[in-house]
């Protein structure tokens, strides 16, 4: 299944991890699970203070009330986002080890400070891998 994103949700993705360049940034994708549409994202806040330009951390508590409260207003999460700074919006192991099965995990590339990519990918259920999705844009 594709993800659709909303271009008004894209944008406000693309200016949150401008925004926090050159630091990665992290969020929650949110609309409807069964359909793969994002109609919105909650911006997060970095809270990994060792290495921010290359890690990025929520706490559960923080994280559970973000999605608490989306669900509340009925949408429901349908993945994550967060950036690569000046790296190319390829997952990495780490971000292979930390995803779950079923979400889309959004990576956009921020090079000197512009976005230059954008990708979607899905946790293998053997979580061998991740696989590329592809990404539709809606107005």
């Amino acid at each position: 299944m594709s993800l659709r994103i909303d271009r008004m949700a894209l944008k406000s993705l693309h200016e949150h991890a401008k925004e926090g360049y050159p630091h990665e940034v992290v969020g929650i994708l949110a609309g409807s699970r069964d359909t793969g549409h994002v109609q919105q994202i909650k911006a997060l806040f970095n809270e990994r203070e060792d290495s921010p330009a290359n890690r990025y951390k929520v706490s559960g508590l923080t994280l559970m009330r973000a999605e608490q409260a989306l669900e509340s207003s009925g949408m429901q999460i349908v993945g994550y986002y967060h950036s690569h700074p000046d790296h190319p919006a390829q997952y990495s192991d780490y971000d292979r080890d930390h995803a779950l099965p079923n979400m889309s995990y959004v990576i956009t590339a921020v090079q000197n400070g512009d976005i230059v990519e954008t990708l979607s990918w899905r946790l293998q259920e053997d979580r061998s891998c991740m696989t590329a999705q592809t990404i539709q844009i809606e107005d």
